[in-house]
């Protein structure tokens, strides 16, 4: 978003007005889709509000102009292309914003004016922080969770009752006692260190980085595969209800403690107060609290306790009557952008780092801020010397959001982002569907050198305990590492490692112990280590468990250059095995120097090979798999695990190279497919049955 002045309100002419609530519809629909569906936030809350605020003040002062998709009468947009359809059997409505104090007394005293209560009569509300997630609806019928639905558009949202199964804080079954229907609104989220973790592994893996723990939530939530979902750390608070068969509370706060003993995780930082000066206290408590928090929140939800005042009040546009969410004050700050420095990365990529003149936001100093790609220094018009607005993002990742242009020096220069590397001075490149550019040389670029040094002895790969990035770095310039192979040879430079300093030996004869204790490594972390690009740990494991030996894996992959040969054929059908890491594994191999690199490392480690099955009559050694409905015994990845382990090939869709398809309950199309092809339907007993045989 631009830091533009706008023109005051009061002075836009009708047809002024108009054509800027046209402007601000689209711009706000537009953020909708990249929000909601899309995962990609085009702005932060705090411009997102702007927007609105500013579209509902020009609405209020030309009723007449109101358009008929205006903003403030959609919730969100519709339900994403690839999930089901799924109808609310009541709307899950937005929630109105206060931004002050002011806003939050402005409300009780509207409740109070259409209850018609004296003021006299205390207002009981129940404070509830906002968590900053994707919201949820979970409808159980007989005690059993049937289906759960993203908000979507507030009346229509997405099936995605399977992605939900691997979170541990939402109870499949409920006790006995509970409606016969009853749906559970609540909201899924990520916590800050599981997603730091996520986005870690997401840059080792060569994949796009998340920009918050929100859009990371949501892009897990959202995924069509479900056993993407599984591996992503997803969590679950419960927070009201929808439809449900009979009422089962007169308050909010029974409700809460229903749901806490059914079995839900409640927010404990939820409080019942009876004044608007209470409930403003506790504001400022949770606001105080927040950074300290390990799940993000954006502000504090007030909502009449009473419920047959809910009833009462009912809903306006998209949103109740008788909540409201008061936002925290944006964690923003201007400063001077002194620098744009660019880092390179182990697979190439240049990423724009804005160096600061240091200021405190949120509480911590901030001297580095993310520029995020090429693509948003040129869209905002960022320039060394700007006063630059800086956001915490999810108090996690400070980013640069915009540029104050009355600061601007009069001697600027547009930011021209950089031709060649900045380490090796190579060209530099970028593919039209990517809004990462790269450095052309992966051979010979330090950088590039030195990051995948870094990958080589990170914890998920070789974990060499106590070697850091700066002895990384010191001795890539010392001459003494430039390969992987080269670390299992340090020992050589015992000496100019310790050099005249006693007290460096102990540390020293520890860094080498703990690399020799890395020469035996499993085929997975072997695969990891190599750092190509798009393969995360757990490719990693299906790439290893698929071929066996790294030659296997290193003869089929430079033999599925020809895409009319077997292996590539194989590789194609690799479950989890898209088009372009195809494309990435083949371009590694097909590398001289890639295939160098691992002969030279080869020559000092012993990789474990995993041996595979011995096929026999056991009819599960050797055949291909699909799962479908819900098993009773196992969560499916457990399921998938364990006859993969028996030498099982388990794939996702029905074709006619499937041996057998396993169902559970309510199996759907794909075991009518399956039978229709004339493939062996298994019921889970049946499956069991043979693995028993078999052991």
């Amino acid at each position: 978003m631009d830091y533009i002045k706008y023109k005051a309100i009061e002075e836009l002419s009708e047809s002024e007005a108009k054509e800027e609530l046209a402007r601000l519809a689209k711009l706000i629909a537009k953020a909708d889709v990249l929000y909601y569906q899309k995962n990609t936030p085009s702005m932060n809350d705090w411009e997102y509000d702007q927007l609105r605020l500013r579209n509902k003040a020009i609405e209020q002062r030309f009723p007449e102009s109101k358009r008929y998709d205006s903003p403030s009468e959609i919730v969100a947009p519709g339900p994403a292309k690839g999930f089901t359809k799924v109808r609310h059997a009541h709307p899950m409505l937005s929630l109105t914003n206060a931004f002050d104090d002011e806003d939050v007394k402005e409300f009780t005293c509207r409740v109070r004016r259409l209850l018609k209560v004296p003021n006299d009569t205390p207002i009981a509300m129940m404070v509830e922080p906002k968590i900053d997630g994707l919201s949820i609806s979970l409808r159980y019928e007989n005690s059993k969770l049937v289906q759960g639905a993203t908000r979507g558009d507030g009346m229509e949202g997405e099936n995605v009752t399977r992605n939900l199964e691997s979170i541990k804080e939402i109870p499949k079954i409920l006790p006995k006692n509970v409606p016969k229907v009853l749906e559970v609104r609540g909201e899924i989220y990520i916590n800050k260190d599981d997603f730091l973790a996520l986005n870690k592994r997401q840059a080792n893996a060569g994949a796009k980085l998340f920009a918050n723990p929100r859009n990371a939530a949501a892009g897990s939530l959202r995924q069509l595969d479900p056993q993407i979902t599984r591996t992503r750390p997803l969590r679950f608070f419960a927070y009201s209800w929808g439809g449900v068969s009979n009422f089962y509370a007169d308050t909010q706060e029974e409700c809460l403690k229903d749901l806490r003993q059914w079995n839900f995780t409640i927010n404990p930082l939820s409080e019942l107060h009876d004044n608007v000066e209470d409930v403003l206290k506790v504001y400022s408590k949770i606001a105080a609290k927040r950074c300290n928090l390990p799940y993000e929140i954006d502000g504090v939800v007030y909502k009449i306790n009473r419920i047959d005042w809910q009833n009462r009040l009912g809903v306006i546009s998209r949103s109740p009557r008788w909540a409201i969410a008061h936002k925290f004050k944006t964690e923003q700050a201007s400063t001077v952008l002194r620098e744009i420095v660019i880092q390179v990365g182990r697979t190439g990529s240049l990423t724009p780092v804005a160096r600061l003149k240091p200021i405190k936001v949120g509480g911590v100093t901030v001297t580095n801020a993310s520029l995020h790609n090429e693509d948003e220094i040129y869209r905002n018009d960022i320039r060394v010397g700007d006063t630059v607005m800086i956001h915490r993002a999810g108090d996690v990742i400070p980013q640069v959001i915009g540029v104050i242009n009355d600061k601007r020096p009069n001697n600027s220069q547009q930011y021209i982002f950089p031709n060649y590397c900045p380490s090796c001075g190579s060209k530099t490149v970028r593919l039209d569907d990517q809004s990462t550019r790269r450095c052309s040389n992966s051979i010979n670029c330090s950088a590039q050198a030195i990051a995948r040094l870094k990958h080589f002895v990170s914890r998920e790969a070789f974990d060499i305990n106590g070697f850091g990035a700066k002895q990384i770095s010191q001795y890539y310039d010392w001459g003494i590492i430039d390969t992987p192979a080269s670390i299992f040879r340090l020992r050589e430079h015992r000496n100019k490692l310790i050099g005249d300093k006693e007290s460096k030996i102990l540390s020293t004869d520890k860094l080498l112990t703990a690399i020799e204790r890395r020469r035996v490594i499993s085929l997975e972390r072997f695969i990891y280590s190599l750092g190509i690009r798009q393969v995360g740990k757990s490719m990693a494991g299906v790439l290893a468990n698929h071929y066996g030996a790294i030659d296997t894996m290193r003869c089929a992959l430079m033999q599925a250059v020809k895409m009319t040969s077997n292996a590539y054929l194989e590789l194609i059908n690799i479950n989890h095995v898209g088009d372009a890491l195809v494309n990435e594994l083949i371009d590694f191999f097909a590398n001289f120097y890639n295939r160098k690199l691992i002969d030279e490392l080869i020559k000092e480690i012993t990789i474990k090979e995993l041996k595979a099955p011995q096929v026999s009559d056991n009819y599960i050694a050797g055949k291909t798999m699909v799962f479908t409905g819900t098993l009773q015994s196992f969560r499916r990845d457990e399921a998938k695990s364990l006859v993969e382990s028996l030498g099982a090939k388990v794939v996702t869709s029905v074709s006619k190279k499937i041996d057998y398809i396993v169902v559970g309950v309510d199996p759907g199309y794909k075991a009518m497919q399956a039978r229709g092809m004339g493939i062996t339907v298994l019921t889970e007993e049946e499956l069991f049955g043979l693995i028993k045989l078999i052991s």
